[in-house]
């Protein structure tokens, strides 16, 4: 076993028994929420009662205290429903829930208004904004809709973002012929078929997760790059309709050494068709991805 692959299973390991490693996210369930039509001022009582039991911190908020836990309450809050749209959020009213200051009020709200969620406006307040001026590819809040009541809406959607932009993100980084990324892609390939032979789910999707980052990353194009956060959090919140990636076996991992082996050929028709063909190992995401139309 390569050392790399050693130390990436190693630090998995360390993870899957309770210690914090980067670019971990953890999972939380959500309780439905009611469908009723929520009116006049936030309802607290289905919050948790003290932030320092709250111990799930996204990637976005991790490692900034009770900042970065009030953030993840009511993000949570309202992508659930808890806090429907228009609803107004008093400052004093959350701080002394939550037993926090009126500093830390202030910079979650503000974090919370940059990914579209509330909005601040001098003599209205601060209220929740909907659905449609969320900020919809900022990974916290594609995890907090991954486990929330717009679940299957998230997986489905992210699975269609995906089969849009990683075959051509495969067939692009194809014609750029690096041989350090190639071989980093090559070194997740071998982290995968170790992981899979010792039964480690945990390290497979951490290597599936950076081999398809790295992938994005090399096409050579600006834009795509900035999506690959978005494949990212798409792979670590997998549970609905599912790909290749996301059920470690055989046949996922000859798909991932497929696509090596065109990138390090240049051939980008092969890995754009190598990269498809794992996207759609499984049957459920027909219901996903729809077959090409006849013209």
């Amino acid at each position: 076993m390569s050392t790399l692959a050693h130390t990436m299973m190693t630090a998995a390991r360390s993870a899957d028994s309770g210690l914090a490693t980067p670019g971990e996210l953890d999972r939380y369930p959500y309780a439905e929420a009611p469908g009723v039509d929520r009116v006049g001022s936030p309802v607290w009582d289905g919050a948790e009662p003290d932030l320092g039991r709250v111990g799930r911190r996204t990637a976005g908020s991790r490692g900034r205290g009770l900042h970065g836990q009030l953030v993840q309450q009511l993000g949570q809050m309202i992508v659930s429903g808890d806090l429907g749209a228009d609803r107004p959020l008093v400052p004093e009213e959350i701080g002394q829930r939550f037993e926090v200051s009126r500093t830390v009020v202030r910079e979650s709200l503000r974090v919370l208004e940059a990914k579209g969620l509330v909005s601040a406006r001098p003599n209205v307040g601060t209220r929740v904004r909907p659905v449609s001026d969320w900020n919809l590819l900022d990974p916290d809040i594609i995890e907090w809709r991954a486990y929330g009541p717009q679940r299957d809406d998230q997986r489905r959607e992210l699975s269609e973002l995906r089969w849009t932009i990683e075959p051509l993100a495969a067939r692009l980084a194809a014609g750029h012929g690096r041989e350090d990324v190639q071989q980093r892609l090559a070194d997740m390939v071998e982290i995968m078929g170790h992981a899979l032979g010792q039964g480690d789910a945990l390290t497979f999707a951490r290597a599936d997760s950076e081999f398809h980052s790295l992938l994005i990353q090399v096409a050579g194009n600006r834009m795509l790059e900035h999506l690959s956060g978005i494949v990212s959090a798409a792979l670590q919140v997998s549970g609905g309709p599912v790909t290749g990636c996301e059920r470690p076996n055989e046949t996922s991992l000859a798909h991932h050494g497929r696509i090596v082996d065109a990138l390090a050929a240049g051939d980008g028709a092969a890995a754009e068709t190598a990269m498809r063909q794992l996207l759609t190992v499984h049957p459920e995401v027909e219901r996903v991805v729809p077959a090409p139309r006849e013209h």
